[in-house]
């Protein structure tokens, strides 16, 4: 049970992370102004989600390592210092400070500084939290190759 969770946890948080990642990406390059504010404020809304689900996440992983040693374990342990971090002092911060830029029309050099910043830090994360996805299915013995070969045997 505690895998399960843990797994649709940590997918619901990947998940909402890429879509606030390419929104962004998508709005910025390609619609209005008005379409950014709006991708800026669904963002912070949907902290509502996201914390819990990186709290779940974390959680439940902690749980399901304790005991537990290896490669993979200690892997994913080192990542999730680096994700949190990010997250709290990074990400957090400018998902607000843009909002309330782009809620004010304010779309100067500072903004885009730290829209880039912002963008940057979620690449990070994403590609952390992969890494992290990869080594679980790994542990619970479902990785992407082995699951390859049981197709098509």
């Amino acid at each position: 049970m505690k895998t399960m969770l843990h797994g649709l946890a940590a997918a619901l948080a990947l998940l909402l992370i890429a879509s606030f990642w390419t929104s962004t990406v998508i709005s910025e390059l390609f619609l209005s102004q008005a379409s950014v504010a709006a991708v800026k404020q669904a963002i912070v809304y949907a902290f509502w989600g996201l914390i819990p689900a990186l709290a779940v996440t974390g959680a439940s992983g902690f749980a399901l390592g304790k005991g537990r040693g290896g490669r993979l374990v200690s892997a994913k342990a080192r990542r999730m210092p680096v994700i949190a971090l990010n997250g709290l002092l990074v990400l957090l911060p400018s998902a607000f400070y843009l909002n309330a830029k782009a809620q004010a029309g304010e779309f100067d050099a500072l903004f885009y500084g730290v829209q880039a910043l912002e963008l940057l830090a979620g690449a990070i994360n994403l590609t952390l939290m992969g890494l992290n996805l990869r080594d679980g299915l790994r542990l619970a013995g479902r990785s992407p190759a082995r699951l390859r070969e049981e197709g098509s045997a």
